[in-house]
């Protein structure tokens, strides 16, 4: 059979031909030779085509279910590491088949009476199959998997990698999130977020996010360590576990008391840095995040540095990131003079004229915002925004143009700013777009009264565990 092997290897040909070999080998009652025969078969899975791999795993099950002999190593251990090669190199496919071949009960009945070498075999088996197939976690959820799984972490301390990483794939089922919570197993989950591969952390980061939904456990997770931990990744991780640990880091903060803990851990830079990055989503994040950590008046000063940087020195996409956030964080009351103390007014101006569309949109938008605070007009009006603003309505952008009229009326309307722009307040153009705006914000004033009146149970539900 050797001879054999080593041929097929150099010819990578008649896959057919080597299924019926190892067919005719198993059936013999040789244990000796079944499992070398496994063995090769293992080796051989990443040059193998799918097809030929997948009739061999019904075969492979089988025989994971016979009685153990004793021997050392097992047939049943030769099995679960053929079983784990295969589904290694079966693009994810072969997890579902073998899964649903019967694999993961078998497996389950194995791993307490397996002692070290073997059982690392077997969970590595278990955790290749779960964590690539949604229908694995579910069968290894029904016939008890969690329970043997968080027995086997409170009662070894081998082989826990693997444990935890068994734990966060399932976790990606609410029922088990449930029953982990209710068994108070969160400290499992941020453990699993703070060591191993990438991609395990990444979706420990994940499950806690969905976790984090809820007040009470968002306030449990806090006080395990939690904020250290996603903040590590956030510093540390590849880009998918960047953007993970960032969405979770911004459900956790969405409750007053947990935004200190997440400001104090050094956050803000991290955003900072996924705002000036390459990654849409990126962006995203960490505008939603500075919005939510802004709403302390000692953030909103640090996340404004930042801000100020990326506008002088970021590319057009991060340019346009860092004015969107200057425009939301100056809804903020306390950020008006903390956006005007900034130096931000001077480069949002410079945009105006020198950036591409969308960064004379963002910071247009910004300096219509800030145009609502009688000490933010006066410092746009002696940085020269007026003339830059009144020849924005002849633009072709109708944000722009609206963005210059709303921020042009304010001015309007301050009597002590309302001599400067007199040649444009007097023009029949100014007075329709006046006018529009009026009607504007009425029907604004109107939207919040009748959000007053709806009942205050609408908005302050708590929702169910995520």
């Amino acid at each position: 059979m050797d001879r054999y092997v080593r041929s097929l290897l150099e010819t990578g040909s008649d896959w057919a031909q080597a299924s019926q070999l190892y067919e005719k080998l198993i059936s013999c009652e040789g244990e000796d030779l079944q499992i070398k025969a496994t063995i090769h078969l293992a080796r051989l899975s990443k040059y193998a085509p799918e097809t030929t791999l997948a009739q061999a795993v019904p075969i492979l099950v089988e025989l994971l279910g016979t009685p153990i002999s004793g021997r050392n190593p097992s047939i049943q251990e030769a099995v679960a590491y053929c079983l784990n090669c295969l589904a290694l190199h079966g693009a994810g496919s072969l997890c579902a088949l073998i899964a649903q071949c019967g694999s993961i009960p078998l497996i389950l009945r194995l791993l307490p009476q397996s002692q070290a070498g073997f059982r690392k075999i077997l969970l590595k088996c278990l955790r290749t199959i779960v964590t690539c197939d949604g229908i694995s976690r579910r069968i290894l959820s029904r016939n008890g998997g969690l329970e043997v799984i968080l027995n086997l972490i409170s009662s070894t301390n081998g082989s826990r990698r693997y444990l935890l990483e068994i734990l966060t794939a399932l976790a990606m089922l609410r029922e088990v999130r449930l029953v982990i919570i209710s068994v108070g197993g969160a400290s499992l989950l941020i453990e699993a977020a703070g060591s191993g591969k990438m991609v395990s952390r990444t979706r420990a980061a994940h499950v806690i996010g969905l976790l984090g939904i809820t007040r009470r456990v968002r306030q449990m997770l806090v006080g395990l360590g939690v904020v250290h931990v996603l903040v590590s990744l956030l510093r540390e991780g590849d880009m998918p576990a960047k953007l993970t640990a960032g969405n979770a880091l911004g459900i956790i903060s969405s409750h007053i008391d947990c935004i200190r803990p997440v400001a104090c851990s050094g956050a803000i830079p991290l955003f900072a840095q996924l705002l000036e990055g390459q990654e849409p989503l990126g962006r995203e994040i960490a505008e939603d995040m500075f919005c939510i950590l802004a709403v302390a008046e000692e953030n909103a000063v640090a996340i404004v540095e930042h801000v100020v940087r990326i506008l002088r020195d970021g590319n057009d996409e991060a340019k346009a990131a860092a004015a969107d956030v200057l425009w939301d964080l100056s809804g903020f009351k306390h950020s008006f003079s903390v956006v005007g103390n900034s130096g931000a007014i001077p480069l949002l101006l410079e945009l105006l004229s020198g950036g591409n569309e969308d960064v004379r949109e963002k910071a247009s938008g910004a300096i219509a915002q800030l145009s609502y605070d009688e000490r933010d007009r006066k410092a746009l009006v002696e940085a020269g925004a007026v003339p830059v603003l009144i020849e924005l309505l002849s633009d072709e952008s109708e944000e722009l143009k609206d963005n210059a009229a709303e921020a042009l009326i304010n001015f309007s309307e301050d009597p002590t700013l309302r001599e400067r722009i007199s040649q444009v307040v007097d023009t029949q153009s100014f007075w329709e777009l006046q006018q529009r705006f009026v009607r504007f914000r009425m029907s604004d004033e109107h939207t919040v009264r009748s959000l007053r009146q709806m009942s205050i149970d609408q908005f302050v539900a708590e929702p169910e565990l995520a």
